[in-house]
């Protein structure tokens, strides 16, 4: 595809019809980041109905890591098509489930038997996940954490912390769910500074073990190794090595949400390698499956082994299109891994350089942060008060997609702007993409200022 040009009708016709339909046809619910209807994908560029061509920093909610419609991908998809659709894994197996859950137990962090279970979104894997800690410990309570994303079913309403738009007039959610702070350095709970806080926070959990919940009554505590939705807040080096570790004093297993984390997005296949840990149950979705819908769940065997026969499934969960997609996408890391690791990395130097000469230009910006290619800023008030900027964000989005890029934000608060730009992105679109987010930048900069000025 050519390189983007800045546009100016943003929607255009086509897609503002689609919108009228989709009003009366669609509920409300669902909402969308732009009002731009696809048409077409490649690597990281998407063209719309109207013939608009934008460069794609979203990635489907960080789902093409490996790029739109990667050949081998479709390839691999293709070959499937010609033998069969459909015939559930739990009446008719077939040699690419097996095949695929081998390659997870054996990429995955952590040198034991390993077994995997696939399903089909990652909150379905969340879900599976508390069963099977459940089945395994014989204990009920979960205990999550703040600023958490998890899935939007009522278990995974539960774990997630966000309450607008996720969980407001949908209660009541499924008890046993206890939360504490996250490693939120930025924005610490208990107002310490790292590292003489001397992970205060992760040690908090030995607090909430005699003050909140008992230990004996905790099945796991469940996390994500940089926080997705939460605005991608990367806790310091030896976190989550502290939490584990009281976790395990406790009989206490621990679950690695690596949804939004996994499949190089950090740099590394998977997050948790960057804390060198190894979590007792590992979910991963979204950039497992190419573009299709696919999850897993992937743990220790003797804790996957808990449940009875039949207790753990889904009709279309491992469905053999999505498991041959993932496959081929698991021969790019395996076959790529090292330029496609050093690709993230590339990327989340360069966003950083940009975004830390924006921060000295613009107190908008207050922090910076972020692993490999998961990089976000998060936009304040002011630098003394970091009052969340929810409107200044909100606009910069629009901003962006009106000339040409589509990002998204994040966070608590709505105030972060994050990164999920396909691993393939040229360098020629990356700096294109930042251009047009520095534009945006500035615009918002120069109407704040202008509004502060005295009638």
């Amino acid at each position: 595809m050519a390189t983007i040009q800045l546009r100016t009708s943003i929607p255009g016709p086509k897609s503002t019809t689609l919108a009228d339909r989709r009003l009366r046809a669609v509920p409300r619910g669902l909402a969308h980041a732009t009002p731009v209807y696809v048409a077409k994908a490649e690597d990281a560029v998407l063209e719309d109905v109207d013939g608009n061509r934008y460069i794609d920093f979203a990635g489907g909610i960080g789902c093409n890591n490996v790029g739109h419609r990667r050949p081998s991908v479709l390839s691999a998809i293709r070959e499937q098509l010609d033998r069969f659709l459909h015939t559930c894994v739990q009446v008719t197996p077939y040699e690419s489930y097996v095949r695929l859950a081998e390659r997870m137990n054996e990429l995955t962090p952590g040198k034991f038997p390993k077994k995997t279970l696939f399903v089909n979104s990652g909150a379905e894997a969340i879900e599976n996940a508390v069963k099977i800690a459940r089945a395994h410990t014989g204990r009920s309570g979960i205990i999550a954490f703040e600023d958490a994303f998890h899935g939007r079913t009522m278990m995974t309403l539960a774990l997630t912390s966000k309450t607008h738009p996720y969980k407001a007039g949908f209660a009541p959610f499924p008890g046993d769910v206890y939360r504490i702070p996250y490693a939120y350095c930025y924005r610490c709970s208990y107002s310490l500074t790292y590292p003489s806080c001397d992970l205060f926070c992760a040690r908090h959990l030995e607090d909430t073990f005699k003050r909140v919940v008992a230990s004996e009554d905790v099945a796991a505590v469940i996390a994500e190794p940089v926080l997705g939705e939460g605005g991608f807040v990367a806790p310091p080096p030896d976190y989550f090595r502290v939490l584990i570790d009281i976790c395990h004093k406790h009989g206490v297993l621990f679950i690695a949400d690596e949804v939004q984390t996994g499949f190089g997005r950090t740099g590394a296949l998977f997050a948790s390698e960057h804390y060198g840990i190894e979590p007792d149950i590992f979910v991963t979705a979204k950039s497992l499956g190419g573009g299709l819908p696919l999850a897993a769940i992937t743990g220790r065997a003797e804790i996957m082994d808990a449940p009875q026969p039949g207790g753990l499934g889904g009709t279309f969960g491992g469905n053999p299109l999505s498991c041959a997609a993932a496959l081929a996408v698991l021969d790019a890391f395996e076959n790529e891994n090292e330029s496609l690791s050093a690709r993230a990395n590339e990327l989340g130097n360069r966003f950083q350089r940009r975004a830390l000469d924006w921060q000295r230009r613009w107190p908008v910006i207050g922090d910076v942060r972020g692993l490999g290619a998961m990089q976000a800023m998060e936009l304040v008030q002011s630098a003394d008060t970091r009052l969340p900027a929810a409107d200044e964000t909100k606009q910069i989005v629009q901003d962006c997609y009106e000339h040409g890029l589509i990002i998204l934000s994040a966070g608590s608060y709505s105030n972060v702007i994050r990164a999920l730009m396909p691993l393939v992105i040229t360098d020629a679109q990356m700096d294109e993409a930042l251009v047009v987010l520095e534009s945006a930048l500035q615009t918002v900069c120069e109407r704040k200022e202008a509004a502060a000025q005295p009638v």
